[in-house]
Formats: structure tokens, sequence, C-alpha cells
């Protein structure tokens, strides 16, 4: 297995983070396997959604609606609210496992891998790369 911990910069606000490019390049050539990445974050998650037609502007909404960022939840460390990250990877899972084929990802037409943070103390992530040839 081959695995790569990244980089990820949200600026400090909740962000929809296209990783998909940078997937793509990490199995590019690697032939046939599973491309898994994983958030090793407590408030961090991974969608597959589609991007750029508004998709993850609404899913940052849906999310506000869901869990918003008041003062009801037990977990209070951190900024106003901060209890609501650490439930969402319960909603957008901290992982996602994708299928390589030929060095390419196997995707549908629209699917884009992103990385969802709503934490707003934590500007600087991480998301790791792990390549299972098969």
């Amino acid at each position: 297995m081959r695995s790569e911990l990244r980089a990820v910069r949200t600026g400090g606000v909740p962000s929809v983070v296209d990783l998909t490019d940078e997937c793509a390049a990490f199995v590019d050539g690697a032939g046939d396997g599973l491309l898994q990445v994983f958030v090793p974050h407590a408030t961090a998650g991974i969608a597959i959604i589609e991007t750029g037609a508004g998709s993850d502007d609404d899913l940052l909404a849906q999310l506000d609606e869901l869990l918003p960022r008041d003062d009801r939840w037990r977990h209070r460390h951190g900024a106003p609210g901060h209890g609501r990250d650490h439930v969402l990877p319960a909603f957008v899972p901290p992982h996602a496992t994708v299928p390589v084929l030929e060095g390419r990802l196997a995707l549908g037409t629209w699917q884009r891998i992103c990385f969802v943070d709503t934490n707003v103390d934590n500007p600087g992530r991480h998301v790791r790369f792990s390549f299972l040839p098969g």
C-alpha cells in the first residue's frame, strides 16, 4: 500500500474543498486498485458530490440547518457552537473509498471527491490518500 498525508487549507471558514484532481494525480498510472481518502480529524469529513453547480454551498447550508452553530451542544470548547463540528462526521463520514481502474478514478460524470470542514477554529487540516493495488 502506498500512503501520503496532504495538507488542506480551509481558511478558517466552513468549506468544501475539491480534492479530485489531487486524488487523480496520486493514482495516475497506478493500475487497478482502491483509493482510500481519510480525514484524521474529529471535525471534518469526505463527501463525493457534484461541485460548481451550487451543491457544495447547498451542503454547507443544509449542515447549518441540521447542525446549527448555537449553544445547544454539550461539547463546549472552541468557538461558539463548536460542538456541532464534532457531530459532523456522523453525517459526512471521515473517509471514502473509490475504485481505480487502469490508474484512473472510476467516478461518475459529475462526482467529485471533497473535503468538508465546518470547524472555523482550524484553518490548516490534513487528508490521507492511500492506494491499495488490486
